[in-house]
């Protein structure tokens, strides 16, 4: 992904959770040497997204997250999540 996309892909995100593009690589920083298939650092992840955008979730979706996540229905890298959100 170039740079041009790689900043429509934030703002995109930006717009859509009001979440700043500075605080999502942040996150992102703080978990890239975490096991994303550990439940339980799932569920601490799902917990700091969920305060940063200030999006409560239940315990019914959190679990929902993790089954999708753990099963590999939930694509990892930039370049396949930009088109989730693509809106052209």
């Amino acid at each position: 992904m170039d740079k041009e996309n790689q900043n429509q892909f934030f703002d995109k995100v930006e717009q859509k959770t009001n979440v700043k593009k500075e605080d999502i690589f942040k996150l992102a920083q703080s978990v890239s040497t975490k096991n994303l298939r550990d439940e339980r650092t799932l569920r601490q992840l799902i917990s700091q997204v969920a305060n940063l955008a200030g999006v409560p979730v239940t315990k019914q979706k959190e679990d929902q997250i993790i089954k999708a996540v753990t099963g590999n229905q939930i694509p990892l890298d930039l370049e396949t999540l930009s088109k989730m959100f693509d809106t052209k």
